[in-house]
């Protein structure tokens, strides 16, 4: 039986808050009693592997990794955008965690950026300096999987 699927094995992919990650089989498992195929995704980051169904793919925000086109926007992102610095850091952090849960690409850089602009004028706390690590990684590891960028270009506004 031949079935159409959104990703093929081999796809580079983003899982929100989970980071990057490869396609690395379509497999078809019973689970529960009931049959289902699941993408096996191995995460580049924490080097673990996930299995997903394939109708709950959309659902979960999962997306092909970004292309060329898109670093115009990251850099733009970088380089202008204001930060709303007046919000109390608990209702910052659930905007950021919000903006990450998406999985866009240019709101997990505006995450970045943002928390990058804060840590420069006074040190984060504890949750929002994880944030930064954790977005800041997933955003240069998306980046680094990019059809011609270097990392030299990455690094020079990230």
């Amino acid at each position: 039986m031949e079935v159409d699927y959104l990703f093929q094995i081999g796809d580079n992919i983003v899982y929100p808050v989970h980071g990057v990650g490869i396609i690395k089989s379509i497999e078809e498992k019973e689970i529960s009693g009931t049959k289902q195929q699941y993408y096996v995704i191995k995460m580049l980051i924490s080097n673990m592997q996930v299995m997903i169904p394939t109708g709950k793919i959309l659902s979960l925000n999962i997306r092909p990794v970004t292309d060329i086109k898109a670093i115009k926007n990251i850099i733009h992102i970088f380089q202008h955008g204001e930060s709303d610095r007046l919000l109390p850091w608990k209702q910052r952090y659930k905007v950021n965690m919000d903006k990450i849960k998406t999985g866009k690409i240019l709101e997990g850089a505006e995450v970045v950026r943002d928390l990058m602009r804060m840590k420069k004028e006074k040190a984060l706390n504890t949750s929002e300096k994880k944030m930064l690590d954790n977005a800041h990684e997933f955003l240069i590891s998306e980046l680094k999987l990019v059809e011609g960028i270097t990392e030299n270009q990455i690094n020079s506004f990230c």
